[in-house]
């Protein structure tokens, strides 16, 4: 027998967590699909900056377990599978997963964005071997050594910010002309002798033996390429939103994540969504938070009255 909830949410990470604990705190019953990968990328985050409650940062592995419990003792009930697909059954969804069904009368699509893989040689090969995602996870084995970054946003800069406590020296690596990230993260790697910046680099191979051993890189307009020594490389080059399971049932953007309104619904009645998955997204954790607390709020209103549009 497929069990019945009046609020499903599917993700793991900040938003997800948040719309569980949000939605469990309306006394609505309330069901967590919290994925494979619990915490989704704030896990790396050394230090989240600007999420309320928390003045001077906090890391992305703290704060998701926090969350998370604090969902649970609202009554929130999680289970670490994935959404699969949703069908709609009498005015609610049947939410399918790799191991049961279940149904909601409201969904709060939360499934985050993953990070962007660098599609050039060696990036594969590497992984686990130099190439990362986590620097807060490999900058201890970094320590004296040179590390390269890939990338000119929010993430890129935090994670150079992270590594440079333990390497020797670390090379920001850009396509673009400038910087993308916020000025607070700018300011602080612009002012720091450790870090240089390259702009308008297009990365063409990771290269190494057992271990990355550089990057092979080449200046836009140039007509021939250089070698960078380096022992890691750390890419952050965006988000690919995780919208693989409603494909074909919700209207995307031209980036790939789900078109919502300002209460973070969808063109489809009981469908909502949060956090980088969804349209105008930044990427930022506490705006993912808010966004959250606004799909557990407006899913509550519609499962009171049935209404969709005010």
């Amino acid at each position: 027998m497929v069990k019945e909830y009046d609020i499903v949410v599917a993700g793991g990470g900040i938003a997800g967590l948040t719309a569980g604990r949000a939605a469990a705190q309306t006394v609505l019953s309330t069901f967590m699909l919290t994925g494979n990968e619990f915490g989704g990328n704030l896990l790396s985050i050394e230090k989240i900056d600007g999420f309320p409650g928390y003045p001077d940062g906090v890391a992305g592995y703290e704060l998701c377990p926090i969350t998370q419990g604090d969902a649970v003792q609202a009554g929130a009930e999680l289970v670490p599978m994935e959404l699969l697909s949703l069908e709609q059954k009498d005015e609610r969804w049947l939410v399918h997963t790799e191991a049961e069904d279940y149904m909601g009368k409201a969904v709060i699509l939360a499934m985050g964005a993953s990070l962007r893989e660098l599609d050039v040689p060696g990036a594969e090969k590497f992984k686990g071997k130099g190439v990362s995602h986590c620097a807060s996870c490999d900058a201890p084995l970094l320590r004296d050594k040179i590390a390269v970054v890939i990338g000119g946003g929010d993430s890129a800069l935090q994670e150079a910010l992270t590594l440079v406590t333990a390497a020797a020296q670390v090379i920001i690596l850009q396509q673009d002309d400038q910087l993308t990230a916020q000025n607070y993260y700018v300011d602080q790697v612009n002012a720091n002798t450790k870090i240089k910046i390259r702009y308008n680099i297009d990365v063409e191979e990771i290269f190494g033996t057992e271990t990355v051993e550089g990057v092979k890189v080449r200046e836009q307009g140039s007509a021939s390429s250089s070698l960078i020594a380096a022992d890691g490389a750390f890419i952050y080059i965006g988000l690919a939103p995780n919208t693989r399971s409603v494909n074909g049932l919700l209207e995307l953007d031209e980036t790939g994540r789900i078109m919502v309104d300002e209460n973070m619904r969808t063109e489809v009645p009981g469908l909502f969504s949060a956090g980088t998955i969804r349209s105008r997204s930044t990427g930022r954790a506490a705006e993912a938070a808010a966004d959250a607390v606004k799909a557990a709020e407006f899913a509550a209103h519609y499962i009171a009255d049935g209404g969709w549009r005010a």
